[in-house]
């Protein structure tokens, strides 16, 4: 079969390598499945530049986010039968509740565990998810990591948004576009920042319509100081990270929560505690969320008929091209490999 990986030594302009590899079987408690689409996440920039937590194995495949139909299930299995349409989970092994150290080893495309970007991937019966039945592969292949972020940043902590509260999203990736669709969803006021006039433009186009160009206003917390009436938002998607948050801290109301999510902008800046303490701030990392949370967000998608923003789908023979483009920063919303 088919399949990226990654190779030792590998520089980022080379990370990705189109190999064969031996197709698997699935055993006792596993299911193969046939991908037929997988899309990339920040997190898999990281990976390929052997930034990411953990020791990266030789040849790993890549990718924790695929969609695909089941092929063949091993003894014991109950759960799937062939031809189920299934979504993976990002963390296997997370059911529910608050997330546990123990779940980050069973992650894959990182570490030691081989991820999606390949033709035939075996699961274990609990690591999938049914594909919502109105999304194509492509689109369901964009949930399990940043459509799960967003959800779980948005609904699955306290306080829970209310109608009417406002939520800032930071620039226009799959997380921060997800977030953007799903607040909307919920009756929430959303205001997004972007650098890219012509992004504003699709964010407008998707009903968001209060928006801040952070070129043209880089003290962009006082704009949102400004549209909120001095006040701040209720909550905060923040995935900039150490070159955003300040600010974040700044747009926050009084008793706001800042969900952190990305580290787009950079790690190891100091940062002051001060409004954290004297407004009662909420500061929380979101790491995507339990497969409870996604069969949460499947319901809320499934009701509201939302549909995932794809920038770009690429053909598997050109997924080095695809992870270049999320480098680029050019996209807007996700990034899709099909594997036909």
């Amino acid at each position: 079969m088919k399949a990226v990986i990654i190779r030792k030594n590998a520089s980022e302009a080379d990370a990705w390598t189109l190999a064969e590899r031996p197709a698997p079987r699935p055993g006792p408690g596993q299911v193969l499945v046939r991908i037929r689409a997988a899309s990339i996440n920040y997190r898999d920039l990281m990976v390929a530049r052997g930034l990411y937590h953990g020791e990266r194995k030789d040849d790993l495949i890549p990718l924790a986010d695929a969609a695909g139909e089941v092929v063949e299930v091993g003894a014991g299995v109950r759960r799937w039968k062939t031809g189920d349409r299934v979504v993976s989970t990002y963390f296997p092994t997370w059911a529910s509740g608050p997330f546990r150290q123990a779940y980050r080893a069973a992650q894959l495309g990182a570490g030691q565990n081989d991820g999606v970007l390949a033709e035939l991937v075996v699961f274990a019966e609990d690591g999938l998810l049914p594909a919502p039945a109105y999304l194509g592969f492509d689109e369901a292949a964009t949930l399990p990591c940043a459509a799960v972020t967003a959800w779980s940043a948005l609904f699955a902590s306290w306080p829970r948004p209310a109608p009417g509260d406002t939520v800032l999203v930071q620039g226009t990736g799959g997380v921060s576009i997800f977030a953007a669709q799903l607040a909307r969803a919920a009756g929430l006021r959303v205001i997004a920042t972007s650098s890219s006039a012509a992004k504003i433009e699709r964010l407008r186009a998707l009903g968001v319509t209060d928006t801040i160009d952070y070129r043209q206003q880089p003290e962009w917390h006082e704009e949102v100081l400004r549209l909120t009436g001095g006040e701040g938002v209720d909550r905060v998607i923040e995935v900039g990270g150490a070159g955003t948050l300040p600010r974040s801290l700044q747009a926050v109301k009084a008793g706001g929560v800042v969900s952190l999510i990305g580290l787009l902008t950079g790690v190891g800046s100091q940062i002051d505690p001060m409004p954290i303490l004297f407004r009662a701030i909420r500061v929380e990392g979101v790491i995507v969320g339990s497969r409870q949370s996604f069969v949460d967000l499947t319901a809320t998608l499934e009701a509201h008929a939302i549909r995932p923003v794809i920038d770009e789908v690429f053909p598997l023979e050109r997924a080095s091209d695809a992870l270049a483009k999320l480098t680029a920063g050019k996209h807007f919303g996700k990034v899709v490999i099909r594997l036909d």
